[in-house]
């Protein structure tokens, strides 16, 4: 199934392109390394030729049986360990750009914040539609909204004290929770799983930016206190943890297709954005719970 996660469904990217299976174009390798039928499909054998190339004899192909399977170091293709990796890193930037914001600026440095929360925007936007992955404005992006995290953090933890560990450690289990659940087959990325989601996903976010503008004129819809807050956080942490099933399916079905090592930071990225997501909606709904403090 294609990839519905908007990261990972670039052209290059978490799609099935074939040449991560070994169907390169003319001249590419085969699924096992070898040259396909006249260059351009799998190969026949371990390193031998296609139907187009010349023939093997029963020694020689007992021989290439013989040979160690090409492991991800020999074939540079991407594995759950390189995704722990470059998500680990990239969320570790999070997390240390976020504390120098917190110790480094005053609590209302709104301004700061909020420059940095509309740089990330932009380098997000550049990483999503780069048809290859670049790490260092992965990293960029991870410290310029870790950044904003920690100055927007301590806001909310001046005015609630205690709501940022809770944040984090209700976004770690929101993690846990979907991991569990989609390693147990008790979530199901499919077609329809994944169309209805982001329907949904849609129209929470026009919903944001009504909000947002009315919020400019003065009025409001609201959703930031009361009932309707609650309901509306309730949904986009719910949103949250379907935006990281879509990511868990997308990185299994690129570890699958035989994705490029590289593409672990396009992972990494992903898994950044819908933790980002989660962590955002958390605080606003346990700032609402907390109003009354």
């Amino acid at each position: 199934m294609r990839s519905s996660n908007p990261v990972f469904s670039r052209v290059g990217s978490f799609s099935r392109d074939p040449r991560y299976a070994g169907f390169g174009t003319a001249g590419g390798y085969g699924a096992a390394g070898g040259h396909g039928a006249a260059g351009t499909g799998p190969a026949a054998g371990y390193g031998g030729y296609g139907a187009a190339g010349p023939a093997t004899s029963a020694e020689q192909l007992d021989e290439l049986y013989r040979r160690p399977a090409a492991g991800p170091q020999a074939t540079g293709r991407m594995t759950i360990d390189d995704v722990v990796a470059s998500t680990a890193l990239t969320l570790l930037t999070v997390v240390a750009a976020g504390a120098v914001a917190w110790f480094a600026l005053p609590t209302a440095s709104f301004g700061i914040a909020g420059a940095a929360a509309l740089a990330a925007l932009v380098v997000g936007l550049v990483i999503s539609f780069r048809r290859s992955v670049n790490p260092a404005l992965v990293l960029l992006y991870a410290g310029l909204e870790g950044f904003f995290l920690g100055a927007l953090t301590k806001v909310f933890n001046t005015l609630w004290p205690g709501i940022a560990v809770q944040a984090v450690l209700g976004t770690a289990a929101v993690f846990a929770g979907m991991l569990i659940a989609y390693r147990t087959g008790r979530i199901k990325v499919t077609e329809r799983y994944a169309r209805i989601g982001l329907a949904i996903a849609l129209g929470f976010v026009l919903l944001l930016a009504v909000n947002l503008v009315a919020a400019l004129f003065g009025a409001s819809l609201g959703l930031d206190s009361g009932p309707l807050g609650i309901v509306v956080g309730l949904v986009g942490i719910g949103l949250g943890a379907f935006f990281l099933s879509l990511d868990f399916a997308a990185v299994e079905q690129a570890i699958r297709g035989g994705a490029p090592r590289r593409e672990s930071w396009r992972a990494a990225f992903g898994l950044t954005l819908s933790l980002v997501w989660i962590y955002l909606e958390l605080l606003r709904l346990i700032a609402i719970l907390r109003g009354d403090d």
